[in-house]
């Protein structure tokens, strides 16, 4: 996946120059947040790879790295992935060519009309628009559908709209996704994402407890994003595209004096030896086992966490 970055990069991209006159130097393109990649979000890019296969075009989606709710009314709400965990979920379901937006000024103030011309036209070489739903872009939301099948007509690029996705009888949504997993309804989030909610993160050193127990974790600090409540996991671990077996204690490991009030995700990986420091690791939260608790001594907690071991096991094998 190709990933162009601001906003300058995008007004100075020459897609020909890199490409000739050739199916990619064309884009078929999408216009979101898409935070959490969810079934409606995956809905619409399915319709995406089905619009650019049919127009030969590169299926192309505009994201942004802030939340535009932030700029519009001075708050935004907790992404429910981080922006690197979203260009991943992104990319595997398809997008060839991702375009990554700081949501300001420039942009904000841009009519529907200019970010027709400037950015569809112009740098991106559109053949087709698909927008969602709800969508309204440009300057104060004016950019409606029926605006940009107009504008598409004039400038030369298809127009579509998706329709809402519902589960349960409820369109999705990732207001309603974010409420479920901070409240530790996997099943719920689950629903609705179409996978198991997870997180994204670099794995770091730590004290090296684990391994002096007999159970080496890979320790890292989850990014920005929403996660569910503190304790230990029935989990999946995701290595170089491979998804392992694991557990995992998400919080503050309040048995060792001096590990601080940081939240941190300890991973178990089982059967896997492999040095991970350094490397990102995504975590997929399957299933919740107990809470996080302190232990009166290191024995105790070898004890609990071969139980907590065996529980996962028969969890993920279920």
């Amino acid at each position: 996946m190709r990933l162009i970055d601001g906003l300058d990069a995008l007004l100075a991209l020459d897609l020909v120059a890199s490409h000739g006159e050739t199916q990619q130097s064309r884009s078929v393109v999408s216009v979101g947040v898409f935070d959490g990649v969810h079934l409606g979000h995956q809905r619409l890019l399915h319709q995406l790879l089905e619009m650019s296969s049919a127009l030969q075009a590169v299926p192309t989606v505009i994201t942004f790295g802030n939340h535009p709710d932030q700029v519009l009314h001075g708050k935004a709400p907790q992404l429910l992935v981080s922006v690197p965990h979203r260009q991943r979920l992104l990319w595997r379901a398809g997008v060839q060519r991702l375009v990554l937006l700081t949501f300001e000024p420039r942009l904000q103030n841009m009519t529907p009309r200019e970010f027709a011309e400037r950015v569809l036209v112009r740098s991106l070489r559109t053949r087709g628009l698909l927008l969602g739903y709800d969508s309204a872009l440009g300057k104060d939301r004016t950019g409606t559908p029926q605006q940009f099948r107009e504008l598409g007509t004039e400038l030369g690029f298809e127009v579509r709209t998706g329709t809402p996705f519902e589960v349960d009888g409820q369109p999705v949504s990732s207001t309603s996704i974010r409420a479920a997993i901070a409240r530790g309804d996997l099943a719920l989030a689950h629903r609705n994402l179409g996978r198991f909610p997870g997180a994204l993160g670099t794995v770091v050193r730590g004290a090296q407890r684990g391994r002096t127990l007999g159970f080496p974790t890979a320790n890292l600090v989850p990014l920005d994003a929403v996660l569910p409540p503190a304790g230990v996991y029935a989990v999946e671990a995701i290595v170089d595209g491979i998804t392992f077996p694991a557990v995992a204690n998400l919080g503050t490991r309040p048995t060792f004096q001096g590990s601080g009030s940081d939240v941190m995700l300890e991973v178990h990986i089982f059967d896997f030896e492999q040095d991970l420091y350094g490397r990102d690791l995504e975590v997929m939260f399957r299933q919740y086992l107990r809470l996080e608790r302190r232990f009166e001594g290191v024995e105790q907690l070898r004890r609990q966490i071969a139980q907590d071991i065996a529980q996962a096991r028969a969890c993920l094998k279920a």
